[in-house]
């Protein structure tokens, strides 16, 4: 037995420490922490895949491992991260728990990734991670841009943000495929303008832009959508 072998599902289980370490941070020390160890998954989650490919040791039971520690990652440690948010805004005592919403939501998009094949290429539906990353990122955005702050204290504004979301995880939503079959502007201008808008985003506003960018990726493959709808495809 090599140990080549074990060096993917070694850096998925790097995943799962970090969603782990991440859930305590959050609930220790606060909703701010959490991004941090959600960057640090997504770090794993992309080379786990990238080191079984690299070394051809794909198999099934590092498929299922993957999503599971997608599931803590990037569906358990969001939860946590908006449930401390809206506690600290909410009067109601049952609010917060819609915060577990996108946990649940989570896993039914992992499992409905691993059984759809018609995401090979490109995704139907938010990935968990871009969601991960949205909700660990509103909190340092609230602090860099006043209005958006303001917002994060109207509890049922948080609410509902949550349940958009949650929903968008398993919506039948074709999103943009960001690679690039040519680079030439028309049939790219959408996804140029996401690499655009997410560069001066982040450049701006430091990580606290990625939420940013997540929401200009999805806004803009709705236009996409709808583009195409009426025969002007990109």
């Amino acid at each position: 037995m090599t140990i080549k072998k074990h060096i993917p599902n070694a850096l998925t289980s790097l995943n799962l420490l970090s969603g782990m370490i991440g859930i305590h941070f959050v609930m220790v020390n606060g909703p701010f922490y959490g991004f941090y160890f959600i960057i640090a998954a997504a770090i794993f989650d992309f080379f786990d895949g990238f080191a079984a490919r690299m070394l051809k040791v794909q198999s099934p039971i590092g498929k299922e491992l993957d999503s599971l520690a997608d599931l803590v990652t990037f569906g358990v440690l969001p939860s946590f991260i908006i449930f401390l948010l809206l506690e600290s805004v909410s009067s109601f005592d049952w609010l917060p728990y819609i915060a577990f919403v996108i946990g649940i939501q989570s896993a039914f998009r992992l499992a409905k990734f691993n059984i759809d094949e018609r995401q090979a290429d490109s995704f139907i539906g938010v990935p968990t991670p871009a969601n991960a990353l949205f909700f660990s990122t509103i909190p340092l955005l609230g602090t860099s841009v006043l209005w958006v702050g303001n917002g994060l204290e109207n509890p049922w504004l948080l609410a509902g943000l949550t349940l958009l979301f949650s929903y968008l995880l398993t919506a039948e939503l074709p999103l943009l495929a960001l690679k690039f079959k040519h680079f030439n502007w028309k049939g790219n201008q959408w996804r140029y303008l996401v690499l655009i808008i997410s560069g001066l985003s982040i450049l701006t506003l430091g990580f606290a832009g990625i939420s940013i960018a997540v929401l200009s990726y999805i806004c803009l493959s709705l236009v996409n959508n709808w583009m195409d709808g009426h025969g002007d495809k990109v």
